[in-house]
């Protein structure tokens, strides 16, 4: 089996199993929301733990217990390649402290074979912005298979493509990794976020970098949503002075749960 490894364990979370999934339980028990009804996707952070895990649990205690998902689509932002388009990798599964993931390889291929996404192992290698959510997903055992995309310089359209058809399957979870506004005093970045939180309630698909780094797979998502009568709900906004940082440079995050 061809196994991604992970690149931040021990950084953005623990790589003790045990202490791992005692903290993912722990920040899921105290952000429990209620079950989102017809829950499609959901707007999730990517930093350390210690900074948006709180936010990242608001989220995904949004998925039902009996879950119907055997898939999950896993949109994240490039940090360290760039590149142009979306990559897949070639991986078979991802591996966590908390054991491996598979990928859905057919699901996988036939994105590649529609010409939507390319294979890049190398997109993939480093990236934080998909790993960070892994742990979640198994802790709550979903059991699906993932579809992860990393995504490089595109369109709000192109990343839409892959993403309404999954809006419309029932066995799909669409997840979208993103932070908010990065390295503002306190009071700037609540400002900004609060305007972007505004923009993506209104389905607005011109967010920029300044305002989430995943953007692009955000525009996607919104782009996506406008041919359904899907809409986002604010689930928990905050930011990095909130919880482990100082309030001189913050990072924003936030969740939302899309029905």
């Amino acid at each position: 089996m061809n196994t991604r490894q992970p690149a931040v364990s021990g950084l953005f979370y623990p790589d003790d199993a045990r202490e791992l999934a005692c903290e993912v339980d722990t920040l899921l028990r105290q952000e429990q929301r209620e079950v989102a009804p017809n829950l499609r996707a959901l707007i999730v952070p990517h930093a350390g733990y210690i900074y948006s895990g709180s936010v990242a649990a608001a989220a995904y205690s949004c998925i039902p217990h009996d879950s119907p998902f055997k898939y999950i689509l896993l949109i994240g932002p490039s940090h360290r390649v760039a590149f142009q388009g979306m990559a897949v990798p070639l991986a078979d599964q991802f591996n966590t402290p908390l054991g491996n993931i598979a990928i859905a390889a057919d699901r996988v291929s036939e994105l590649v074979d529609k010409g939507f996404v390319s294979y890049n192992d190398l997109a993939h290698r480093q990236e934080h912005s998909l790993e960070v959510q892994l742990p979640f997903i198994q802790q709550i055992d979903i059991q699906a298979d993932l579809i992860p995309v990393v995504v490089g310089n595109s369109s709000a359209s192109e990343v839409g493509k892959i993403i309404l058809p999954a809006l419309q399957d029932s066995e799909v979870l669409t997840v979208i990794s993103t932070d908010l506004s990065h390295y503002h005093s306190y009071v700037q970045a609540k400002l900004i976020d609060e305007n972007t939180n505004k923009r993506i309630i209104d389905g607005d698909t011109d967010i920029t970098g300044d305002e989430a780094c995943g953007y692009m797979g955000l525009n996607g998502l919104l782009w996506a949503l406008a041919s359904t009568d899907l809409k986002p709900h604010l689930l928990q906004s905050s930011n990095s002075g909130d919880s482990a940082g100082d309030k001189a440079r913050v990072v924003g995050y936030g969740a939302y749960a899309i029905y």
